[in-house]
């Protein structure tokens, strides 16, 4: 797939199975249609000023999806005139899709409560929009402050992006940005189940196995205030979050998982089959049991590849049927 169609300001979008046009005719998301989404948990220190911030620039329709902080955030925001929804469960997934079913305008600008992101990107965010992409990802390398991200953390993000461009064939820059714009009728059509800081690795993934349109746009990256205190865990949430991208697979990109599994079983099964032999001509001793377990782990892994073929193969005519029938549904839908 071309890394440039992915790219802000591209017209054409490639979600690696087919190119998706999309459209120039450009119509004018109004801030009164955009609700700005804010997970939050413990962000008394940095919420007053993310929610002035975005009020400047004319974006009034601030949603606060708290986490049962235990700090101010909820009454601050309440006091800078944000509505505030406490979340019934845990996590910032969990948060970002229950607070989707109280929304009622059609688009959705989502951001972190830290103040890393900057609201005067907010207009840069929606205008992708108004000429017909669904999902639009802030690129915080971009424009990023030596200061804001360490150096772990840096290295696992770009990881994590080769990672996500491998197994899922797409390159979407900063798939864990937390600043996003969507239509709500995209999210809507998306799986999403991820309860923690996966959600945004679920976000991308759902992107490209639906063939929801999306384009990246750079974005200025800041600092996290000194009073304020990250809430991620860079092993512990990285770890999760590879591990996420590779379950993923199992249904965006089948023929790489079940392979995957496959050459794990064939290559541990040759291992121990050459072990057998080796012990067999040096020593003329028999493992009749290990010999046995090689030849299982061999034709598992002969299995697998030709199961990941096969699902490789009705994912890619789900793909195809499912782009005519929404083809379809939006030619009926215009006439």
């Amino acid at each position: 797939m071309e890394d440039d169609a992915v790219r802000a300001g591209s017209s054409i979008l490639s979600d690696g199975a087919g190119e998706v046009a999309v459209t120039e005719d450009a119509r004018e998301v109004s801030p009164d249609d955009v609700c700005v989404l804010i997970p939050t948990l413990d962000e008394a220190a940095t919420i007053a000023d993310v929610i002035e911030g975005f009020h400047e620039q004319g974006y009034t329709n601030v949603v606060i999806v708290d986490g049962n902080s235990t700090d101010d955030t909820r009454e601050i925001a309440r006091e800078h005139g944000a509505e505030v929804l406490v979340q019934s469960g845990d996590g910032k997934g969990q948060a970002v899709r229950e607070a989707l079913e109280y929304i009622t305008v059609p688009y959705v600008l989502m951001a972190d409560g830290d103040g890393t992101y900057d609201p005067a990107d907010a207009d840069k965010m929606v205008e992708p929009l108004s000429r017909g992409y669904e999902h639009v990802i802030g690129n915080r390398f971009a424009e990023m402050d030596d200061d804001a991200m360490r150096a772990l953390n840096g290295f696992g993000n770009r990881m994590i992006n080769r990672a996500f461009g491998f197994v899922h064939g797409a390159n979407y820059e900063d798939i864990l940005s937390g600043y996003r714009a969507f239509t709500v009728e995209s999210f809507e059509r998306l799986s999403l189940d991820s309860d923690g800081f996966t959600i945004e690795t679920e976000l991308a993934v759902e992107c490209v196995k639906h063939g929801v349109e999306t384009t990246v746009v750079p974005v200025s990256y800041r600092a996290r205030p000194d009073e304020s205190e990250t809430n991620l865990h860079p092993v512990k949430d990285g770890g999760t979050i590879l591990l996420t991208l590779y379950s993923l697979a199992k249904t965006n990109n089948p023929l790489f998982y079940f392979g995957s599994l496959g050459v794990a079983g064939i290559c541990s099964g040759g291992l121990i089959a050459v072990y057998v032999l080796w012990e067999w001509v040096q020593y003329t001793q028999s493992h009749e049991v290990m010999a046995l377990v090689s030849a299982a782990a061999i034709l598992l892994g002969v299995q697998l590849l030709m199961f990941g073929v096969l699902s490789d193969m009705l994912v890619t005519l789900h793909r195809e049927q499912r782009r005519r029938l929404e083809r379809i549904a939006r030619e009926s839908k215009d006439e």
